[in-house]
Formats: structure tokens, C-alpha cells, sequence
């Protein structure tokens, strides 16, 4: 299984080409919750700090300017840090 892959602030050409704008917003307050993946799920952080762990992997900081790669069909644990306000788009 693929690992969760990040983006670190890309570029403002690289989220208009990817449409991240037109993306809806998802929200989340501080907490801990078990999240599995059943399609690719690809974010771009907003606001707030999470730490995903795979199941029996490492834990992985994301931040604001993050764009992420959540692949299909990985078993995650999440810790929202601080409230996340994110652009997200499956498939």
C-alpha cells in the first residue's frame, strides 16, 4: 500500500491547475477518530494542524500549505491538533 505523499506549499499556478479553489471545504474541531480511505482522497490544508498515522506506520504532521495524497484503501488514525479547515477532492 502507498504511503500518504505531501506537497509542501505549492505553487498558486499548480492549485489553479488542479482546480483546488472549486474544491469543497471540509471541517473538523480538535479530536482523535480512526479514518479509512475506500477512494484516493486528495487536501489542501487551510487552516489547523493534524497528525495522520497509518495503521502500523509513522505519524505524518500536516500543516496549512499541505497538499495532500491520501491513497485508496489506507487505515489511518487522526489527530486533529488544532481545528482543520481543508479543500478536498476524491477519486
Amino acid at each position: 500500500m502507498s504511503a500518504i505523499t505531501i506537497e509542501h506549499q505549492p505553487s498558486e499556478a499548480r492549485l489553479k491547475e488542479l482546480g483546488v479553489g472549486h474544491w469543497p471545504i471540509w471541517e473538523k474541531e480538535a479530536s482523535e477518530f480512526p479514518l479509512d480511505f475506500d477512494e484516493t482522497e486528495t487536501a489542501y490544508v487551510l487552516e489547523g494542524e493534524i497528525i495522520v498515522t497509518p495503521v502500523g506506520g509513522e505519524p505524518v504532521r500536516i500543516v496549512p500549505g499541505d497538499l495532500v495524497v491520501f491513497p485508496e484503501g489506507l487505515e489511518t488514525d487522526w489527530q486533529v491538533v488544532k481545528p482543520l479547515r481543508k479543500h478536498y477532492r476524491h477519486g
